[in-house]
């Protein structure tokens, strides 16, 4: 039984919660209207081996490191519950298993594709090269974790009938949110532990820059978010329009106070942000989802305006 935990351990768990939180909703937004269970579903089920096995490589690539934080130090491998080599094989099964799953199942070889290009960025690129040499590792890394959103959504159009407008620029949109929700999100949870990341030279933002400046990022990161969140208003119904707006001002609101409370000096949280990030996000894909299966007319179609690009 301890040997499955840390198996398990190794998948990470909350991270892909909350990557298969992304994949619902791009799938019933881009087949809104028409709900296909099942392929969500063997969706998901592929998705999460996927990211389980970049999660199983991250934890091996990065097991020297983890030795020299607090934070990781029970991870399975540093504490032998699982050795490097199990866990590399274990990854590999799982890559191989994710792509013919998503390819034969699911009837997408491009969301297969998408799956085995996402893991060999996060490895490659990202905790290889990215995570170690720059505070901007989190910024341009964290595009791996924007990829479930396109992978449903390769998933649905590779199974929609001949002649329906795929409507990618939705996928691009729904990519874009995430990738500028991630750096305030993660900011703020090394804002809190930045002695760790600093201990094991990881070179993240809040252990290189002081806490004014990083707030300061924070904000800015969390405007863009806000602002590309409206980008898919025309798309969708009221539901999503009124959540994106409520919740982004609330959202935002936080942000900013967390920055002038570093500012001035105040005794701040920022692991609240971290907390509540997590919170914005799924109440507005929530939202996009319940307004994609309702059907509701889009906001889009009540004004005249075409939204079939490509």
């Amino acid at each position: 039984m301890d040997t499955i935990k840390a198996y398990i351990a190794l998948t990470k768990p909350r991270v892909i919660e909350l990557l298969l939180v992304a994949t619902i909703p791009a799938m019933l937004q881009a087949e809104r209207g028409e709900t296909n269970i099942l392929l969500i579903l063997l969706t998901l089920v592929g998705g999460w081996m996927g990211a389980a096995a970049a999660n199983t490589f991250n934890m091996v690539a990065d097991s020297d490191i983890d030795q020299k934080m607090g934070r990781t130090r029970a991870r399975p491998l540093v504490r032998h519950k699982v050795t490097n080599q199990q866990a590399t094989i274990f990854a590999w099964t799982l890559t191989i298993v994710s792509f013919l799953w998503l390819w034969l199942l699911c009837n997408s070889l491009l969301a297969a594709v998408f799956v085995t290009i996402t893991i060999m960025f996060y490895i490659l690129i990202y905790t290889k090269i990215l995570k170690r040499r720059t505070h901007m590792n989190i910024v341009w890394g964290g595009a791996a974790g924007c990829m479930p959103v396109v992978v449903g959504w390769a998933a649905v159009t590779d199974n929609l009938p001949e002649g329906v407008p795929h409507q990618w620029w939705q996928a691009i949109v729904l990519f874009m949110i995430i990738f500028f929700w991630t750096p305030p999100h993660t900011w703020a949870l090394a804002m809190k532990y930045k002695d760790d990341y600093a201990a094991a030279g990881v070179p993240m933002l809040p252990v290189v820059r002081t806490a004014e400046q990083v707030t300061r990022q924070i904000v800015w990161y969390t405007l863009a978010t806000i602002v590309t969140t409206f980008l898919l208003i025309p798309a969708a119904g009221w539901i999503y329009a009124v959540i994106s707006v409520v919740a982004g001002i609330w959202f935002l609101v936080m942000a900013i106070v967390l920055h002038n409370g570093i500012k001035n000096g105040a005794p701040v949280k920022p692991l609240k942000l971290f907390i509540l990030s997590n919170n914005y996000l799924a109440l507005l894909f929530v939202g996009l989802s319940v307004d994609a299966v309702l059907g509701l007319p889009t906001i889009g179609s009540m004004l005249g305006w075409t939204t079939t690009f490509f």
